[in-house]
């Protein structure tokens, strides 16, 4: 069965607030050295499946820059290979991307120009490891028209899933999209469809008038199951969305341990990526580190525990970096701390500052309450953080902050934001949350 992939990376990813403002979510550096969108490429090249098209559509220039004509992945082929599709108008025809199946239907003429059996859907901003070859066999094996990889998740979960009920054959007799009773089961999607490709040119063309925004999850999945043969592939590996700042900054640190289910260095399994050359990590006397992963070009005169440092990190003297992800050439000055805190690239933390100051973690950001309130402090892109100054837990800090949006403050308070134009504290009655709370995945960018 000869198959072409699909991916989907479009998606705006606003869960990861300034991570995501400026590029899509699959362009997200992950695991020091790699971008989450790695993973599903990496996937399809250990797969042997060489004709990959990747769709994009919010801020795709990072992904564009990063995925190039796809040499580090073996993808820059005369034959197959990867093409970068993005939406388009054209008289008579619909614009951006509405649905995830409305972006499949969209370029369409795209598959109908390969000669090919099947399409494998998936989504650019998931970690895991799988060879999708065993999905094929088995999708050959029942004779099926769609089959759907599952996994089993926890009951209270089901919620954020697209829940299948199966008989004893694997067949998919039941689809519940996210269902609010949790008696459906836990055999969760994890949005990755394999089709025959005639079953899935039918299924939109006929669905589409219906459905602008047409949605794998809501609207093809319900429609094919009362008419073909629609299988589930039980994945029994490692699999996660790292959509939230909270399970990306807990995805990250989990792969500091030893006896991680997800090991970057199987040589078989490999996870690619475009990178540049950087000298070996060097340490001074006083630099330490300790349970961490640590990439080229980073220099550690500091202490760095249970942390993810990419390229160009400098860490300097009496500096001590705990339970953070701090992303490329960042500077990280004399005698600063940063604990529980996510940076992005090229940002300067300037000698003594705190981030990630205090004990209460309950206490949300005042503005994106839903998005940061496990106590993570976010700071974006290029920010500029003032000498001496101590901030508190689940602070967001825009992008390209000067030291002049401090406004001269030694402190700000836990669940401010900082803003290019200034401060915007937390009302003096904000209420603390129950350390429980955790943000709930939208819609948007929970797989069906």
């Amino acid at each position: 069965m000869r198959v072409v992939a699909i991916i989907l990376a479009g998606g705006e990813g606003s869960r990861l607030t300034v991570l995501s403002e400026h590029r899509a979510k699959p362009s997200v550096p992950f695991a020091g050295k790699y971008r989450i969108i790695d993973f599903t490429i990496s996937n399809c090249v250990n797969s042997q499946i060489y004709d990959v098209a990747v769709l994009t559509q919010y801020r795709p220039h990072s992904l564009n820059e990063h995925i190039g004509i796809g040499k580090p992945w073996d993808l820059d082929r005369i034959h197959g290979g990867i093409r970068l599709l993005q939406p388009y108008r054209a008289r008579g025809e619909q614009g951006w991307y509405e649905g995830t199946a409305d972006a499949v239907y969209q370029n369409l003429d795209y598959l109908e120009n390969k000669d090919a059996d099947g399409a494998l859907i998936l989504s650019g901003d998931h970690i895991y490891k799988m060879d999708y070859r065993k999905m094929i066999a088995f999708h050959q094996q029942k004779g099926a028209d769609l089959t759907v990889a599952v996994m089993n998740v926890p009951l209270e979960e089901t919620d954020r899933f697209g829940i299948m009920t199966t008989n004893k054959n694997s067949r998919v007799i039941e689809f519940h999209e996210k269902p609010k009773n949790r008696d459906k089961g836990t055999l969760a999607s994890m949005g990755i469809y394999l089709f025959n490709i005639d079953v899935l040119k039918q299924s939109l063309s006929e669905l589409h008038p219906h459905h602008h925004d047409l949605d794998f999850g809501k609207h093809v999945i319900p429609h094919i199951i009362k008419k073909e043969k629609v299988y589930a592939y039980q994945f029994d590996g490692y699999w996660v969305d790292v959509g939230t700042i909270d399970a990306y900054w807990r995805t990250s640190l989990e792969l500091c341990d030893l006896d991680h289910p997800l090991d970057l260095w199987d040589a078989k399994m490999q996870i690619r990526t475009r990178s540049q050359e950087r000298p070996p990590v060097k340490t001074s006397v006083s630099g330490r580190v300790t349970r961490s992963l640590v990439s080229n070009g980073c220099t550690i005169q500091g202490t760095v525990y249970h942390s993810v440092l990419s390229p160009g990190v400098f860490v300097s003297p009496g500096a001590v970096v705990r339970e953070s992800v701090i992303m490329n050439d960042t500077f990280i000055g004399p005698g600063a701390v940063l604990d529980k805190v996510v940076v992005d690239k090229q940002v300067v933390v300037s000698a003594g500052a705190h981030l990630g100051d205090g004990d209460d973690l309950t206490i949300p950001n005042a503005e994106t309450p839903a998005k940061l309130n496990t106590g993570i402090t976010v700071v974006g892109k290029g920010a500029y953080i003032p000498a001496k100054v101590r901030i508190g837990r689940n602070v967001l800090i825009d992008a390209d902050v000067s030291e002049e949006a401090f406004q001269d403050l030694s402190e700000i308070p836990s669940g401010a934001s900082v803003h290019r134009e200034g401060v915007q504290l937390p009302p003096s009655d904000a209420t603390p949350l129950s350390t429980e709370t955790h943000a709930t995945p939208s819609s948007e960018e929970t797989s069906a």
